[in-house]
């Protein structure tokens, strides 16, 4: 008896422990919980062994041989017992795994994403110049590390966190914004700290590149990289024991309150299969107060409540398994699938995953796109033909390679109705040097520039050289000029021109025209654009055809 429940406090020990560490959900649907519990079978079954069999050559088994062999019978059929749960689990986990396979379950894969497709001029809108988010992942990572080290106070004691939850695309005041939270140095700094927790985070513009230490009144005192019981993870399983998640990532409310966003996982297809997200637990990460809300309620400010793994797999479902599994392997009609890579997309006061459609036998070009709001999963297809993105990339870096700069991944705009990839050309460093834009439907089209301005007036030159602008994307006015003024943005020199009968500023830099620098109040000027619901409108040519009345006479 002393044997078994000296076994019993070792595997209880063992237990508590594992789960302290490995913090497994206890689910059956989770694969984590099934090795764990095999885990603590074979600790108490080896403990066991080691008590009998320093037992088995004590005097006092000597002594009591029928005694102990009528306990070791007990422990046979207890080994007997474990080691058929053992097995269950096994079997649970290879049987689950195979019956849940897309072998079998082809078409509710297809359907785990439903995705209706869409014309592309009617759905992305022409957008701002100053709405165009220049920086990627990469670059907002060195202007947050360059941040932070220019705050010698802070730079001693935090780090910028770069994982892969940091540095998260929001929507922050229909502003494209990357956020991250900051982390201890190491364990001595959070000793030293973990009192007041965590200062601030770091907001980086992606449109002006403009980045900022947002300190907040209250320390951030729960992240993944904190340590006992406010580590997220573990304060998370101890509040949802059951619960499965997926990775975890940092946002900010409208108010700039930051929080962690906690995607729940469910299996949808057999025990272990058809991966989905059906709702999020949202922590608050300076109080630790959390609540679980199904996926359809989740607050508008939150941008990513699905991963972009699991929203480029299910795409490739989509288009992988339309005409069943076998099809995959022979013959293959219609099986499409992901171009590779994705990049975020700002419509409709959310966040959309874009990624680009390719044949499964042709990975050259492009067969459409793919959106997909990251907050509902609402996803959208565009059947659109064209270069792939890593093409585009190739085209961009061709224009300048004579300076070795590197393409960022291409965001997808809408110009003169045409889709449009654009890149920012990085050199060694990793600052972004000049844009381009290039045609989607004919990637030679390649236009580049010092300036986003300059870049995007040299595109529409060559759309209208090479007919492809369509007729409508374009449109010139005449007006008098009833105010003009100038500022300095990014070295360059841009004019901001109101027209009389006119609600909207008309913006252009001085690369644009020349005559922009002699322009008074009351000249008449022709502008071409095209058309936005923007207050400011980014100018593509412009002339004078009047004098102002004073200067005439």
């Amino acid at each position: 008896m002393k044997k078994v429940i000296k076994s019993l406090i070792i595997t209880l020990i063992y237990a508590l422990a594992a789960f302290y560490f490995a913090l497994p959900a206890i689910n059956l649907k989770s694969k984590e919980f099934y090795l764990y519990v095999i885990s603590v079978i074979i600790v108490y079954m080896v403990v066991s062994y080691l008590f009998g069999m320093r037992q088995s050559h004590s005097y006092e088994h000597l002594k009591n041989v029928r005694f102990s062999s009528v306990r070791w019978g007990g422990m046979k059929r207890s080994t007997k017992i474990l080691g058929g749960i053992i097995i269950v689990a096994v079997v649970v986990l290879l049987g689950g795994s195979l019956i849940s396979s897309e072998f079998f379950h082809a078409k509710r894969y297809q359907q785990l994403m439903p995705v209706e497709s869409r014309e592309f001029s009617q759905d992305i809108s022409q957008i701002s110049l100053r709405d165009v988010p220049v920086v990627d992942r990469d670059s907002a990572v060195r202007l947050g590390d360059r941040k932070l080290g220019e705050l010698v106070d802070l730079v001693s004691q935090f780090e910028v966190d770069e994982s892969s939850y940091s540095y998260t695309q929001i929507n922050y005041n229909d502003v494209p914004t990357r956020v991250a939270p900051l982390r201890y140095g190491d364990i001595i700094k959070w000793f030293n700290n973990q009192s007041d927790g965590l200062p601030g985070y770091i907001s980086v513009d992606m449109t002006t590149q403009t980045v900022s230490l947002v300190q907040l009144e209250q320390g951030m005192k729960y992240s993944p990289g904190e340590f006992f019981f406010r580590n997220l993870d573990r304060h998370l399983r101890l509040n949802y024991p059951t619960l499965i998640f997926d990775e975890y990532r940092f946002e900010v409310d409208d108010e700039g309150n930051p929080y962690w966003i906690c995607p729940v996982i469910d299996y949808t297809i057999g025990l272990f299969g058809g991966m989905d997200i059906c709702g999020i637990v949202l922590v608050d990460a300076c109080t630790g107060a959390s609540q679980y809300m199904d996926i359809a309620d989740v607050p508008t400010w939150v941008d990513q409540a699905y991963s972009s793994d699991i929203v480029v797999q299910q795409i490739d479902y989509w288009g992988k398994y339309r005409n069943g599994f076998l099809n995959t392997i022979f013959g293959q009609k219609d099986v499409c699938v992901t171009s590779g890579g994705y990049n975020y997309l700002a419509l409709e006061d959310d966040v959309w995953l874009y990624t680009g459609l390719t044949s499964s036998g042709n990975d050259a070009s492009n067969i459409g796109f793919v959106l997909v709001n990251m907050r509902t999963k609402e996803a959208r297809n565009y059947t659109v033909s064209g270069a792939t993105e890593y093409s585009a990339m190739s085209s961009a870096e061709g224009q300048v390679q004579h300076l070795s700069y590197v393409a960022t991944f291409p965001l997808l705009l809408n110009i003169g109705n045409q889709p449009t990839y654009f890149l920012s050309l990085k050199d060694n460093a990793g600052l972004v040097k000049m844009f381009a834009f290039v045609n989607v439907e004919r990637y030679q089209l390649v236009a580049t520039g010092d300036t986003l301005n300059e870049a995007y007036t040299e595109y529409l030159k060559l759309l209208a050289e090479n007919t492809q602008i369509d007729s409508s994307a374009l449109t010139s006015t005449e007006g008098v000029i009833r105010y003009i003024s100038s500022a300095v943005r990014d070295g360059n020199t841009f004019y901001y021109i109101e027209l009389e009968d006119s609600d909207q500023v008309y913006v252009a830099s001085i690369q644009t025209a020349e005559i922009l620098a002699v322009l008074h109040s009351g000249d008449t000027v022709k502008v071409s654009y095209v058309p936005s619901e923007d207050e400011f409108v980014d100018i593509s040519e412009i002339t004078r055809t009047a004098r102002a009345v004073e200067e005439e006479t």
